[in-house]
């Protein structure tokens, strides 16, 4: 499988003995309850009290301080015992928290993942099943009747799509800086095609970061709106043009209206597509590309990561794009993105690892 030195031990080798495995069998059938119990001893305050007290809490000493029920304070500290996110002074009876409980409070990859899940996922997980065997989103009937999610992510509630958007935003923002200067110091780019653009979040970095660079945000039409009233007056938004196109088409073509682009960037984009697409995508890519023309894409590869919760977290949210984004998609192998790219007629110059929290950036060019 290719896996990195860090995680290849966990999925090679049995992690747990017979007692362990059975626990962890007992988590796995109780998970939706263990997800909201944690989540309201989240959002009540209750971990971030249990944290912030020098010598812990009894239940007692939550209970005024919450201001909840005896009984439903009870229920999550009990709850949260078996959970692992606290703990009890069998000698005092005070709760304290774990140190689990505290990367729940601190981790900011753990606070947008439960946000993202809980807003976006939750209800149309139900639909998972059905979402495998029909090869569609059947869980996003319950935000509305659009055959992808990014159809209506401009009109999803504000919460929704604000954990949404929070989630896209958080692991790409942590790698932009380096991307920057991968970008415009080694291939220095002057002429953009930024696919999948979303909100225009990378745009303005590179017009921020290169006072000469122009860039074209090929996207769908909604989302080129959402751009455009995202950029207004912001440092560089002259230089940043939006070009309506649904790439889902197998008839439409990248736009030459400016002639050649040094470069083609697609940050965590092609993930939102099947195998069969990407190639698609990829092949109308180079047929607008030069033989000096540069293709990034940067993705979270999930068996390119340091550390095995990384890679847990990229391989569950390939059943989010299951049930919820497009029915079709998923968190890619590296091994399997390579292929799709030479099927695609093009060839790897070289590989960034290790940018922000974990991804890599493939650099294309024409074959």
């Amino acid at each position: 499988m290719h896996l990195f030195p860090n995680i290849e031990k966990r999925y090679t080798s049995e992690q747990f003995s017979a007692r362990e495995a059975q626990r962890q069998a007992e988590f796995i059938a109780w998970g939706p309850i263990v997800f909201q119990a944690t989540r309201l001893m989240l959002k009540f305050g209750i971990l971030q009290l249990l944290r912030d007290s020098d010598n812990g809490l009894t239940e007692a000493e939550v209970v005024e301080k919450i201001g909840l029920s005896r009984y439903a304070v009870k229920c999550l500290l009990e709850a949260s015992l078996s959970i692992g996110t606290v703990l009890i002074d069998t000698q005092t009876d005070r709760y304290s928290i774990s140190k689990t409980g505290w990367f729940l409070l601190n981790d900011p990859a753990t606070k947008v993942n439960i946000d993202f899940n809980h807003d976006v996922n939750y209800l149309g997980l139900f639909h998972l099943e059905e979402a495998l065997l029909e090869g569609r989103p059947v869980g996003l009937k319950h935000f509305g009747d659009w055959p992808t999610i990014y159809e209506g992510l401009s009109s999803l509630p504000r919460q929704v799509q604000d954990s949404w958007l929070n989630f896209d935003h958080f692991y790409s923002d942590s790698s932009f800086s380096e991307a920057l200067k991968i970008v415009f110091d080694q291939y220095h780019v002057r002429s953009l095609y930024d696919v999948g653009g979303n909100t225009g979040k990378w745009a303005l970095q590179c017009v921020g970061y290169n006072k000469d660079v122009e860039v074209t945000i090929l996207d769908l039409p909604q989302q080129i709106e959402m751009m455009q009233r995202n950029i207004i007056g912001k440092p560089g938004a002259d230089r940043i043009k939006g070009h309506s196109i649904n790439l889902l088409d197998k008839g439409v073509r990248f736009p030459r209206h400016r002639g050649i682009p040094d470069a083609i960037w697609m940050s965590q984009f092609l993930d939102c597509f099947s195998a069969e697409e990407i190639v698609s995508i990829l092949s109308r890519a180079k047929q607008t590309m030069g033989y000096d023309t540069h293709l990034f894409i940067m993705e979270l590869f999930w068996n390119r990561q340091r550390f095995e919760p990384a890679a847990f977290c990229l391989t569950m949210t390939s059943l989010y794009f299951t049930a919820i984004a497009n029915g079709n998609s998923k968190m890619y192998h590296s091994d399997d993105m390579k292929r799709l790219v030479r099927e695609a007629g093009l060839e790897i110059e070289t590989i960034y690892d290790g940018l922000g929290w974990g991804h890599s950036i493939m650099v294309c060019k024409t074959i």
